[in-house]
Order: C-alpha cells, then structure tokens, then sequence
C-alpha cells in the first residue's frame, strides 16, 4: 500500500472523527481502534494521534469552537464539518503543526466536504483562535 501524505491522512481522520460522532449520537457501542482500522488499513500514528487526540479534548475543542463561531454552535453542524472544525481545533491548539498548516489543510477538506457558508465559517473560526493563542 502506498503512503498517503498527511492531506490525505486528514481525510480519513475526518472520516473516522464523522463515525464516531454518528455512532456516539445514536448511542451505538464503538471501539475506537477498530474505527480506526475500518478506515485506514495500515497502522499511522498521525491518525492515532489526531483521533485520539480529538476524543479526549473534545469538551474543550467544542467549547473553543463554540466561542469562535458566531452566534453558532458547533452541534449544530453536520457530522463531517464538526470533523472538519474539531481536526483543525485540535492541530492549532494541541499539535506542533505549524498554524498556517493547520488551518490550510481544514479549509482544503471545508472546500471539498463542506457548502460555502460552513467552508466561511471554519475558516473565520480558526483564524480567530489562531489569534487569541
């Protein structure tokens, strides 16, 4: 199997971070591992990291981004865009990746998953956090 780059890790992490959410709204037992593994064939510890990562800062994420989003809720997105907004929460706030890239590459999976006014959003969102760090 090929190596995917990060670009291409991210979207199976939004992938995973989408299943999770579907699960965990209609209260289905999961087993992060295997959500995991559904989605990525090969062991990745960016992948590991980021989901894992995103699982257990999630309050805090969510409560960020509900301060970044204006008059706005973060569950009151759709499942792919709160994945979206939470991978690039969690690399700004939690990860040594450089900011720009952070929010680059959620606005790049915003651009493809997400309509326009939610891509906005995203976008306005992580560049208000990145300025108040």
């Amino acid at each position: 199997m090929e190596q995917l780059n990060r670009s291409e890790l991210r979207k199976k992490i939004m992938t995973i971070l989408y299943q999770i959410n579907v699960y965990k709204k209609n209260k289905i037992e999961y087993n992060v591992d295997d959500v995991i593994k559904e989605a990525l064939e090969i062991d990745n510890d960016f992948v590991k990291d980021v989901v894992y990562g995103v699982i257990t800062h999630q309050t805090e994420i969510d409560e960020l981004a509900n301060k970044a989003l204006n008059n706005w809720r973060i569950d009151r997105l759709g499942n792919t865009d709160q994945a979206i907004l939470r991978i690039g929460i969690y690399e700004l706030m939690y990860t040594d990746t450089p900011d720009i890239v952070a929010i680059n590459e959620a606005v790049e999976l915003a651009k493809i998953y997400s309509d326009d006014s939610v891509k906005k959003m995203i976008n306005a969102s992580l560049d208000k956090l990145y300025h108040s760090k």
